[in-house]
């Protein structure tokens, strides 16, 4: 799934051109119309479709490398591409913890390019799924008031579950409580995030996460409820002004796909939905709504990103695309 879109998105960019596609053994040689089962709502590209796959072992004829790999054949391949020069913009989950390795969103921690720094080939990661929408939604808070502790229940769609996925058997009439690792990356990811870039490594964020995940029967879009104690008072106008006029680094580049406004907030009651907003901006903006005082914590609140956009391809392409703007590509 995200392998494809990121084939969608990047068809029409005005920087990126696809030279090759590369998958496992058993897809090479094939049209890529045989070698995949098509899941985007716009028709398969004739120009895609006919592309003969090629193995991730061969010389691709490119500088960077989209890796929209499962985290276990990322492990192998990405380091094979990273030894032999090639810059991989990864959404896979292997190497986002790796000290070395930059977990990027652009508009909160662009500094952290600085572990690639004079570097030939390098590995740029994105973060999972669900914490890209989560962190972009506390860094205006952590920004303004500082965060000791989160609380977070994602619901998550069955997109991110890849194709075939979930069983259609489990997750009608359904809510699944577990994904697998997922708690843990919701949990760990986000200190390293927002941790301070000194002598060459990320001094993580002294903050408490506790999260639990689970999958919904929704097609695209992971909604998560939020609650956060602050590190100082907030007011309710003061934390909705902070995240309406959040930008970051894309918003001052003007980067293609960079949405204008990275959050939005809803005053209406019941929203943000996923069938109304998970395609704001392209698919790239958070959207947020129900802010109102926590009896346990400060604040609660819930938001929504679209997963397969900005949580996956549309995300690790921004991530290529402040590369470029800031001379690492």
């Amino acid at each position: 799934m995200v392998g494809q879109k990121f084939i969608e998105l990047l068809l029409d960019h005005p920087w990126f051109e696809i030279a090759a596609l590369a998958a496992s053994e058993r897809s090479v040689g094939k049209p890529y119309k045989e070698a995949t089962i098509w899941r985007m709502k716009t028709p398969i590209p004739k120009e895609i479709a006919e592309m003969p796959v090629v193995g991730c072992d061969v010389k691709l004829p490119s500088r960077v490398a989209f890796s929209g790999l499962t985290s276990q054949a990322a492990k192998i391949v990405e380091k094979d591409l990273l030894d032999r020069g090639v810059v991989v913009i990864s959404n896979a989950g292997s190497y986002r913890m790796d000290p070395a390795v930059p977990l990027l969103i652009p508009e909160i921690n662009s500094d952290h390019l600085q572990l690639v720094d004079g570097k030939t080939g390098m590995i740029v990661t994105n973060p999972n799924c669900s914490v890209i929408g989560i962190a972009m939604a506390l860094k205006p808070l952590i920004d303004h008031w500082g965060i000791d502790d989160v609380q977070v229940v994602t619901l998550q769609a069955l997109s991110g579950a890849g194709y075939p996925g979930v069983a259609s058997l489990d997750i009608i009439d359904n809510v699944i409580p577990f994904i697998s690792n997922e708690e843990d990356k919701v949990e760990t990811e986000p200190q390293k995030i927002f941790g301070e870039y000194k002598n060459g490594k990320i001094d993580p964020y002294p903050m408490r996460i506790s999260a639990q995940c689970t999958r919904v029967p929704v097609a695209d879009g992971h909604t998560a409820c939020i609650s956060v104690k602050l590190k100082k008072k907030a007011r309710h106008e003061e934390i909705i002004e902070a995240w309406e006029s959040f930008r970051g680094r894309p918003q001052e580049l003007d980067l293609p796909l960079a949405p204008k406004q990275p959050i939005h907030y809803f005053s209406e009651p019941s929203y943000p939905q996923p069938k109304l907003h998970r395609n704001l901006e392209g698919g790239m903006a958070v959207s947020i709504g129900r802010l109102r005082p926590c009896p346990l914590n400060d604040w609660k609140f819930v938001l929504l990103s679209h997963n397969t956009v900005r949580g996956a391809a549309g995300g690790a392409i921004l991530n290529a695309e402040l590369m470029v703007k800031e001379g690492r590509i």
